[in-house]
């Protein structure tokens, strides 16, 4: 799909360009708010797979504080997720900094959403190929569920995408993540503040 991918590529630096340009007084405002009220770090920043798999160090917003119990142990993501926090997710403002990603060629706006390292070894082999292509900042899972649907289905959903992925399919994903986006819809999983983590379903 040489043709393809040459013209993805190519909106992909001419989006993330302009919503970079459009949205940079707002992340600049996003990082002082953050800076505020939660100290020390502005940004998330955590290793993702990236196409086939090779990691790079993805840059989030950051919507969490550093908080521990009596044992010095991380408190759950409910507990640590802050109001800030929420209203960024919710808002999907946290997501802006992905954009340099894009740019970076790291990313795409379209494609399965980068998970973290440590799920490769849990896929099975058809689940694998959510990494044969870039990872996206929205994609066929997130308009169809996102964080409320299972991870069985997720990964259904992402796979379908890359065995089906066209300009049509990817304009039609980035609509209607804009309007989910504006409904607020699907942020959290059954009233938890992350989904829980996927523990593999056995290697084929």
């Amino acid at each position: 799909m040489p043709m393809y991918n040459l013209c993805k590529r190519c909106f992909d630096i001419v989006f993330s360009a302009g919503v970079i340009i459009f949205f940079s007084p707002a992340m600049i405002l996003v990082a002082i708010i953050i800076r505020l009220t939660m100290g020390d770090g502005v940004f998330f920043c955590q290793m993702r797979p990236g196409l086939n798999g090779k990691p790079f160090k993805m840059v989030k917003f950051r919507t969490m504080r550093h908080a521990v119990d009596h044992q010095g142990k991380m408190l759950p993501d409910k507990d640590r997720l802050t109001s800030i926090g929420n209203f960024l997710r919710k808002t999907s403002l946290d997501e802006l900094p992905e954009f340099f990603h894009v740019l970076k060629g790291e990313m795409s706006i379209v494609g399965p959403r980068p998970l973290l390292m440590e799920y490769l070894t849990r896929y099975t082999a058809k689940q694998m190929k959510r990494h044969d292509v870039k990872p996206g900042i929205t994609g066929w899972a997130q308009i169809h569920g996102r964080n409320n649907i299972s991870w069985e289905k997720k990964f259904d959903l992402d796979t379908w995408y890359v065995d089906n992925r066209s300009l049509a399919i990817d304009f039609h994903i980035i609509i209607l993540t804009v309007i989910k986006t504006m409904k607020r819809m699907d942020i959290h999983h059954e009233g938890c503040a992350t989904m829980d983590e996927f523990q593999g379903y056995g290697n084929n």
